[in-house]
């Protein structure tokens, strides 16, 4: 079958396309940016389309020619989200007819029938129907809570357990949940492919264990090795604060908390298990699924991480100093500093940055600045990096996107925190230019204010960039030669 994958640069999209191709699939990915593939190690294997699913003209040239469209985008950050995955799904719809597709497969959210669902929730049944409504044949996946490493749901329970051991919660913990391990979810995603071409309806997704939330933090405790951990559930606690309250404690930001909260307040049992017939194998256990997400956490082997996907609408416009840039006033903050390390153990410190290796300076006020980032709604530094030794283009690193990365001598970061204007900072490590040992640190910090505000904000902070500018780029070089010279000994 020739699949077409949208959402690919995502959580599960990153993790279904070798899939598919495993199974010796043609895979064709549609991305709004070509540029967020380049690193992945399959992307030579499939090919990458530029266009959106609220752009029609882009999306009728993606279905051109393909069997199977595999549907896994979600405008979690829109503000009109609903009107915007309405319109993406309708949209979809009429060009895979147009095309003569002859199969949706979509993955949405589990839910309990006749109840007034959550405003996310609706939405993602509303894609569905819009789905099965339409003329090619749909098969609408429905998970709850999805078990692996790197998913959102599973890093909201992993450091609420974790990081509480006493906790006070909202009632919705005794509520009953079906969770899936994220390789069950991908094999029914890449198994629709074979469903008889006559088949146009949901399915209820879900493991072998129906708990509850508080089961499933308490079973999580006991296959990390933790203590028992004690919980009291309380009816004051809203879904509204309970997402402020998983924004404070977790990596997850509020905009992704708030629908995974909102999806909990309901019981989320499969009610039909139909699927196993017609796609059958065996289901992974809870606690199996929670070993083998630590494990990969624990090895530094994370596939893809739910801070993958970028935020719609993020800035990606050339820098100042691009040929292609035309605007307004910019600023600047440019340092360099000569070490007698060499270019690879300088490179090693730089591509290492962040996440537990932190920002090499003032640590106090990268994470105030963090926390403030948090309050309005922003990212903030938790989010860390997937991998601890490499980054690759289009993931995330605290908060920050890597625009680029030229192994070894460049690492260009685009910032995804509130701030009024345009913000990017880049790290370079240049050899000597007369052959000698040793090498060169240059850091630059652009900043393209929008408004008073922008113009404002940079002249509050400029008194503060000695000490966190200035010491990135002590703290690095010291770092590489302190590596360097322990190496030699």
């Amino acid at each position: 079958m020739r699949c077409l994958v949208t959402g690919a640069t995502g959580y599960l999209g990153g993790r279904l396309v070798p899939r598919l191709l495993a199974e010796g699939h043609r895979v064709r990915c549609l991305v709004r940016d070509p540029g967020k593939l380049r690193d992945v190690p399959w992307v030579d294997r499939v090919e990458v389309v530029r266009g959106d699913v609220l752009d029609p003209a882009s999306l009728a040239a993606a279905v051109e020619g393909v069997d199977v469209v595999h549907y896994l985008v979600h405008s979690l950050h829109d503000p009109d989200f609903a009107d915007a995955d309405r319109r993406a799904a309708e949209n979809t719809a009429r060009a895979a007819a147009e095309a003569g597709v002859g199969r949706i497969v979509y993955l949405g959210g589990l839910h309990p029938p006749g109840v007034r669902l959550s405003p996310h929730l609706a939405s993602r049944k509303e894609v569905g129907d819009v789905f099965l409504r339409g003329p090619v044949p749909a098969a609408v996946l429905q998970a709850a809570v999805i078990i692996g490493s790197g998913s959102a749901s599973f890093e909201m329970l992993r450091y609420l357990t974790e990081r509480l051991p006493v906790m006070v919660a909202p009632r919705w913990v005794r509520n009953r949940v079906q969770p899936i391990a994220v390789r069950d979810v991908l094999r029914y995603l890449v198994g629709a492919v074979r469903l008889p071409p006559d088949v146009n309806r949901t399915f209820d997704l879900g493991g072998p264990d129906v708990l509850t939330y508080l089961d499933m933090m308490k079973r999580y405790a006991r296959v990390a090795g933790l203590r028992p951990r004690r919980v009291l559930p309380v009816p004051i606690l809203t879904p509204h604060l309970s997402s402020h309250w998983v924004d404070l404690i977790t990596p997850v930001p509020r905009s992704i908390a708030a629908p995974l909260v909102e999806s909990l307040v309901h019981e989320v049992v499969c009610r039909e298990h139909d699927i196993e017939d017609l796609l059958p194998g065996e289901t992974t256990g809870y606690e199996r699924a929670v070993a083998l997400a630590l494990a990969r956490v624990r090895d530094a082997d994370v596939e893809t991480r739910w801070s993958g996907a970028s935020v719609p609408g993020a800035p990606s416009d050339p820098l100042p100093s691009d040929p292609g840039w035309s605007g307004g006033s910019s600023y600047l903050d440019v340092r360099e500093r000569a070490t007698t390390a060499p270019p690879e153990r300088l490179w090693s410190v730089v591509e290492g940055i962040g996440g537990e290796h932190g920002w090499y300076s003032f640590p106090l006020a990268w994470a105030v600045r963090g926390w403030l980032d948090r309050l309005v709604g922003g990212v903030g530094l938790r989010r860390g990096r997937r991998d601890p030794r490499r980054l690759h283009v289009g993931e995330a690193l605290d908060w920050w996107r890597v625009e680029e990365v030229e192994r070894g001598r460049l690492l260009r970061l685009r910032a995804e925190m509130r701030v009024p204007g345009l913000a990017w900072l880049e790290l370079q490590v240049l050899p000597p230019a007369d052959g000698s040992t040793g090498s060169t640190y240059r850091q630059r910090a652009v900043f393209v204010p929008r408004g008073l505000a922008g113009h404002a904000y940079w002249w509050l902070v400029w008194p503060f960039h000695g000490l966190v500018f200035g010491g990135m780029v002590r703290n690095i070089t010291s770092e590489a030669e302190l590596t360097s010279e322990f190496r030699k000994s």
